[in-house]
């Protein structure tokens, strides 16, 4: 029975074990955000409304075909659309059409609109890569936090693991007498302190993972978790590049300056559309139409019994009458519907030429608001230019001195490890107390820390660096 239920529960833990989620890579973590975040989601659907405006543009090219059809019912005095005999009547009519209209020339404002589409897309491609970069460096960014965090509490748990191992052995010379309670007292508070670290530390980790989750759109907070692995520091070569180059290769590969690029050729395509109004336009266009009609219709009853045949001339010469019969009609009923249909039937086709005259102004304004528009975009791509321009200088200055802070964080560590070995030497052979011994240890892991903490500071800044570069926000090593 012990056995069985051993068994049962190896089994039952391997089952948990095994269904437990797994830890997320950094670059599984900027892959799910770019395909799920919303912001990126958001920009593509920009880049789907631009594939519809170039949809539009493109149908101005083709011909309108528009077909129409009315039935209505008249009373009164109305006009027999059969005879034409004005009359009182209840009559229902029936009239169908189709008009195909085609633009023949209208300043070359269509050709210009498909262009301008076109150039459309691609700005909000360009702005869909942007946010990209933007979100995938966040999403590194809160990573690398939640990493920092773990490496920090691994410090905090060794530091704690050596007080514990202080802590015995100055409880057994406390009770030999070689070593004053004091003492004793002061590694026990120092331990109590490293716990009260340690539990910070642990909620520093459940914070940063809470919000790396969310920035992935990720609710099962309490499975998720990152794969810990120890990032080591590629592409420092960077910092041997002039900044002058950094500068130039951000100002060809970044995406907010081809936005702003695109924002100034799009402006400039609006003053040649607006300027396109003060050409005149032709169209040209087709129509069919026909008609029927419920009203009945005057049909020949043959001659006229009172009076067969009437007078319609007189022959001077030989003093003859000339006749003709006289034929009588009555109201009979409508022609077949399809059959009226056929008989009724026209078209009419022809071009129209619209010639711009005066408009009030409309359109001399409009061309004066786009060339506005045009120095505006130009403004804001020079302005874009300047605030990159910034940017990498900030990045780059960001990038050498944290190089800096991390290269002094490791000469310190290394010089607080040779103090602690020289404390615990000291404090081993009861040359020193337990508080200076617990400062030297503390000192320690501060500088660990700041190790940890420079460290992945300076992962990222070089990465942002590196993306001003123009590498690819895949391509980037961690």
């Amino acid at each position: 029975m012990k056995r069985f239920l051993l068994t049962a529960v190896f089994l039952s833990s391997s089952f948990f074990g095994f269904s437990q989620q797994k830890e997320w890579t950094l670059q599984e973590c900027i892959e799910y955000a770019l395909e799920n975040n919303i912001s990126v989601k958001q920009s593509q659907l920009d880049v789907d409304l631009a594939d519809i405006q170039i949809s539009d543009a493109f149908g101005n090219f083709l011909p309108s075909v528009n077909g129409s059809a009315s039935n209505s019912w008249n009373t009164g005095l109305t006009q027999n659309v059969t005879t034409g005999i004005l009359q009182t009547q209840t009559t229902r009519n029936f009239s169908a059409g189709v008009t195909a209209g085609l633009t023949l020339f209208d300043g070359l404002r269509n050709f210009k609109q498909y262009q301008y589409a076109k150039m459309a897309k691609l700005a909000s491609e360009y702005s869909l890569e942007q946010m990209k970069d933007d979100i995938a460096l966040f999403v590194a960014n809160a990573y690398l936090q939640v990493l920092f965090n773990k490496e920090n509490l691994k410090v905090i748990q060794s530091q704690h693991q050596i007080t514990l191992e202080q802590l015995e052995r100055a409880e057994a010379l406390v009770e030999a007498g070689s070593l004053p309670r004091g003492d004793l007292l002061e590694i026990k508070a120092t331990s109590a302190s490293e716990v009260q670290r340690m539990i910070v530390a642990e909620n520093q980790i459940e914070i940063s993972l809470i919000a790396l989750a969310q920035t992935l759109l990720i609710k099962d907070y309490e499975n998720f978790d990152i794969a810990e692995r120890d990032y080591d520091v590629f592409g420092n070569e960077i910092l041997d590049v002039p900044v002058s180059e950094v500068i130039e290769a951000a100002e060809e590969e970044r995406y907010e300056v081809k936005v702003a690029e695109m924002n100034t050729e799009l402006a400039k395509k609006e003053v040649e559309i607006a300027r396109g109004a003060y050409w005149p336009t032709l169209n040209a266009f087709f129509n069919y139409n026909t008609r029927e009609s419920g009203a009945g219709r005057f049909v020949s009853a043959g001659l006229d019994p009172d009076e067969p045949y009437r007078q319609i001339g007189f022959v001077e010469s030989t003093e003859e009458i000339v006749v003709a019969p006289n034929m009588v009609s009555e109201l009979g009923n409508p022609l077949p519907f399809f059959e009226q249909l056929q008989l009724n039937d026209g078209i009419s086709y022809g071009v129209q030429l619209n010639v711009p005259l005066f408009n009030g102004f409309s359109t001399r304004n409009q061309v004066k608001r786009s060339e506005v528009n045009v120095l505006r975009a130009e403004y804001q791509m020079e302005q874009t230019k300047l605030d990159l321009e910034a940017n990498v200088y900030q990045a780059y200055t960001d990038a050498r001195g944290a190089l800096k802070a991390y290269e002094a964080a490791l000469v310190a560590r290394e010089a607080q490890q040779l103090a602690y070995e020289y404390a615990t030497e000291r404090y081993n052979v009861g040359m020193t107390n337990a508080f200076d011994f617990s400062q030297a240890k503390f000192n320690l892991e501060n500088a660990e820390s700041e190790v940890v903490r420079t460290k992945y500071d300076y992962i990222f800044k070089l990465k942002v660096l590196e993306l001003y570069f123009g590498v690819p926000i895949t391509d980037l090593k961690f």
